[in-house]
């Protein structure tokens, strides 16, 4: 049988979640992420709702995930609210869109309580599980983390996260309030140095880390697939599996406190997504995975 929790739990502040969770960007194919055409609305809201009857208790969404005709907060609304006790919604801030979809600026720090508050609004909701600021050129995010901070102490958001950070950047936030996850790019196509080394401080400090595009290929851009290396389908091969599946056990076995979000708006691939969470790689194939 498949379930989500396959794959273990882990701590996001007092919220329990399966390592196994859910990302809502591809359900509204917003050309602004290259995600194409969107899925057919019913079929999303049944894919959100049979994530949550596999297990699935971590969504991750925003505000600023919408096309034309697709929002991410709302199809979540209207596909699971009433929301079950035990699902936490993870949302970020920090880009904009204007409702033409063209981008904003980075929010300043006095615009994030509006940022938040849309997110409350779509989501139908009077407090937001996890919030993470997404940052883009800052050298030191304090104060914009401050604000977000400022928000958790009034009660509009009951833990915080950072996104698409560099090192320094969770030092700068832990100074100012518990860090819970930290979202950035990561996966056997992508990944440097410095995304190893807040990984691993991920690890040290008992935060959550969570990549985003962990099953593009190489090359792969955006989440885009392309061609996998010959490895990934060897491995793929032995297990039964697809290459995308190998990428999201590559992902789970990098340590516990790494927490796997792929998102897409086909049944099948959910089912395939969550069922990757089972699969137990040998210390052989980890290792040349790893070594890719």
């Amino acid at each position: 049988m498949i379930f989500a929790g396959a794959a273990g739990t882990w701590q996001l502040g007092d919220r329990t979640v399966h390592r196994m969770g859910f990302g809502s960007m591809r359900l509204t194919g917003s050309a602004a992420f290259d995600e194409g055409t969107p899925s057919d609305r019913a079929r999303s809201i049944a894919v959100l709702r049979r994530a949550v009857e596999l297990g699935v208790n971590h969504i991750d969404t925003a505000a600023f995930y919408f096309s034309a005709i697709r929002s991410a907060n709302e199809l979540i609304n209207s596909a699971l609210g009433p929301y079950p006790d035990d699902l936490v919604i993870v949302t970020k801030v920090g880009p904009g869109r204007d409702a033409s979809g063209e981008w904003l600026p980075l929010a300043r720090p006095d615009q994030l309580r509006g940022q938040v508050e849309e997110n409350l609004r779509q989501l139908g909701r009077d407090h937001l599980d996890v919030v993470n600021l997404r940052q883009q050129g800052l050298d030191s995010i304090e104060e914009h983390f401050g604000a977000l901070a400022d928000l958790r102490t009034a009660g509009m958001i009951r833990h915080l996260g950072i996104s698409n950070i560099r090192p320094q950047h969770l030092a700068q936030a832990q100074a100012i309030a518990p860090v819970v996850c930290v979202q950035n790019r990561y996966g056997l196509g992508a990944r440097t140095p410095s995304q190893e080394e807040i990984l691993a401080a991920c690890g040290r400090a008992g935060i959550a880390f969570v990549p985003f595009f962990s099953i593009a290929a190489t090359g792969g851009g955006s989440g885009r697939s392309a061609p996998d290396e010959a490895a990934v389908v060897s491995i793929a091969q032995a297990h039964g599996v697809t290459p995308a599946q190998v990428r999201i056990a590559w992902t789970l076995h990098k340590g516990p406190h790494v927490l796997a979000i792929p998102g897409t708006g086909n049944p099948a691939h959910l089912e395939e997504n969550i069922a990757a969470g089972e699969i137990k790689l040998s210390p052989a194939e980890f290792a040349l995975l790893d070594a890719l």
